[in-house]
């Protein structure tokens, strides 16, 4: 049974990494933005943040307290390794801010995957799970992968001991430019459990400034290094591969 009424949110910053544990893998055939994502150039976006080329905006959503929020960020990693952290279902710990479990299951292939992942929060909060359906896609003549990663709660049984997320969009871009990549990073998440809006909104944006940091040192790691894109005869990316495998 999902426990609701004892998550009362005492003030912790961390309390708002909620949905950001959702970059575990990667996996083509998604089919553009979550139909509950605002558009990249919608109106309505505020800027909130700026730091280390990093960019953070936010937006209102319709019927939800939780606004939705976009980071735009200049990494100083290529296209290839930052695909081979996202390849790894392991590495949300590493670079996700307050990811503290994460692995892939069922039987997906590259292209449409699920992955299951844990947000640690402060006491006494109680910690939130996720269950994403991961699809990625790729094309050649742009050099950009785009990610798209959707909650399907219903994929695996509940734990008494966590809240099961069961509406969370993310978006990715990542657009390649020459040794660095553009990412650009929509997401709108709906926490369930007693965490006001107006708290969770004022905190939002640090939490993927914290990440990106991390996800460009995590990108310079030894491990992910000298991967390749692999693509089809019609230049449909197929596959994220270490070079000489």
């Amino acid at each position: 049974m999902r426990k609701t009424g004892a998550h009362r949110f005492t003030g912790w910053a961390s309390a708002v990494c909620l949905g950001l544990c959702a970059l575990l893998l990667t996996g083509p055939s998604a089919a553009g933005t979550g139909a509950d994502l605002p558009a990249e150039n919608a109106e309505g976006w505020r800027l909130r943040k700026e730091a280390d080329n990093i960019r953070v905006f936010t937006i209102d959503q319709d019927q939800s307290s939780f606004k939705a929020f976009k980071a735009e960020a200049l990494l100083d990693a290529p296209i290839e390794n930052l695909m081979a952290v996202m390849i790894n279902p392991q590495s949300c710990v590493e670079w996700v801010h307050n990811c503290t479990e994460s692995y892939a299951f069922g039987t997906g292939d590259f292209h449409d995957r699920y992955a299951y992942s844990v947000n640690d929060m402060p006491w006494p909060v109680t910690d939130r799970d996720y269950v994403l359906r991961i699809q990625t896609r790729g094309d050649r003549s742009t050099g950009e992968v785009v990610m798209d990663l959707n909650a399907t709660p219903n994929q695996r049984a509940e734990f008494d001991t966590r809240v099961r997320v069961d509406h969370s969009d993310t978006h990715y871009r990542f657009i390649p430019e020459g040794s660095r990549t553009r990412m650009i990073w929509l997401q709108h998440t709906d926490p369930n459990g007693a965490l006001p809006g107006w708290l969770v909104n004022s905190l939002l944006v640090d939490i993927p400034i914290r990440s990106l940091q991390a996800l460009e040192q995590v990108a310079a790691k030894p491990r992910y290094q000298d991967f390749e894109l692999v693509y089809d005869p019609e230049g449909r990316l197929m596959d994220v591969r270490q070079t000489g495998h």
